[in-house]
């Protein structure tokens, strides 16, 4: 085995006391033969960590193939001195990749004693708001405008370390171990990725809320409501996107939401119909207290879906009840209304469940 402990300069382009203390992190990466820890091997592990005011880089390169084990007992006996370790998707392939390589050779290694920070799974549920054509790391840099070249593939690097095993030629070495320092110093470009979940997840405060006149695609007058929120994140490159219940774009600290409102009939419905009567000629429910006074042939028994009564007015869309009583177009229709007022908002509980009910429909995935 061959170990390379050196300082590096890495560029600050994310505050990561977000993720924890600096002297608890500890970045990876690692390189293998293959993507099954079952039938292939493994043969550099690369780590960056910040020690007496410096980033360092550390590797353990496997220069025999008996050699592997010697990488998995100097890697998770450096790993005791750290409690967080980031990485990138290493919770689908690389740690569990190490696991099988422990069990393999009977080692009792685990990861129950570090937190794991996975920058792709901290992202994936923002994939589609930011409009990613994947999450592999080159999508993410060109979302970023970053631009870097690699010569090499892990891919096309197994070859070479096979290669390198029957030569042990310099050259070969250098690229392997170039390779994984590559792409341990490339990690800190993407990790403004993480502006992103930091700015959804924020408190919002509410600064602005405007009702809107537009035409929509039939030519028909709509109504649609604009909340301008801020948080105390920033995010690098603006993003907005448009569904049909709502639209929205961020840019540096702001939010801007634009909700459709509904504006015409809706209805209450009931939920204890059998006190109630159906009037046929009102189209509307009463209670039996009242509802017997009325001609017979002008009522009839309620049933959940005529139990209601009928309101116009300007209504805000809510996607789960966070105003009750609510309104609906049909019995059991998933959306529900409660008519706007802009004091709706004044209530701070109820604004952030609702910001966060509109986020998440502009977070999931586009219907087919």
């Amino acid at each position: 085995m061959i170990t390379i402990d050196k300082q590096i300069s890495l560029p600050d382009t994310y505050p990561l006391s977000r993720i924890g203390s600096l002297d608890d992190l500890l970045f990876f990466d690692i390189e293998t033969t293959g993507f099954s820890g079952d039938y292939s091997n493994l043969y550099l592990i690369g780590c960056t960590y910040y020690k007496n005011n410096s980033w360092n880089l550390i590797q353990w390169f496997a220069d025999t193939r008996e050699s592997e084990p010697e990488l998995l007992h100097a890697f998770f006996k450096f790993l005791k001195n750290y409690k967080i370790l980031v990485h990138f998707n290493g919770d689908g392939f690389d740690i569990p990749y190490l696991l099988k390589r422990c069990n393999f050779y009977g080692l009792s290694y685990d990861f129950s004693q570090v937190k794991s920070f996975d920058i792709y799974r901290k992202i994936k549920p923002y994939r589609y708001l930011l409009q990613l054509d994947s999450l592999k790391q080159k999508s993410i840099e060109c979302f970023l405008g970053i631009s870097r070249e690699d010569t090499y593939n892990g891919g096309q690097l197994i070859e070479v370390y096979h290669e390198y095993l029957r030569s042990h030629d310099d050259y070969l070495y250098q690229l392997l171990i170039l390779h994984n320092e590559d792409d341990l110093k490339g990690m800190p470009q993407i990790l403004p990725i993480l502006n992103y979940p930091d700015f959804f997840e924020d408190s919002f405060e509410l600064e602005n809320q405007i009702v809107g006149s537009f035409t929509d695609a039939h030519g028909d007058p709509r109504r649609s409501l604009l909340l301008t929120c801020r948080s105390r994140c920033r995010i690098p490159v603006p993003v907005e996107r448009s569904l049909t219940c709502a639209a929205c774009r961020a840019e540096e600290d702001l939010l801007m939401i634009s909700i459709g409102l509904f504006d015409g009939c809706l209805k209450h419905f009931y939920p204890n119909y059998k006190d109630y009567y159906y009037l046929i000629y009102e189209d509307t429910a009463i209670h039996k207290s009242v509802g017997e006074f009325v001609d017979k042939d002008a009522r009839t028994k309620a049933t959940p879906k005529t139990c209601y009564t009928k309101k116009n007015g300007c209504f805000l869309p809510q996607f789960e009840p966070v105003w009750e009583p609510y309104l609906q177009n049909e019995y059991k229709s998933k959306v529900t209304y409660i008519e706007y007022e802009e004091s709706l908002f004044r209530e701070e509980d109820k604004f952030k469940t609702y910001l966060r009910q509109i986020i998440s429909q502009l977070l999931s995935k586009p219907s087919k």
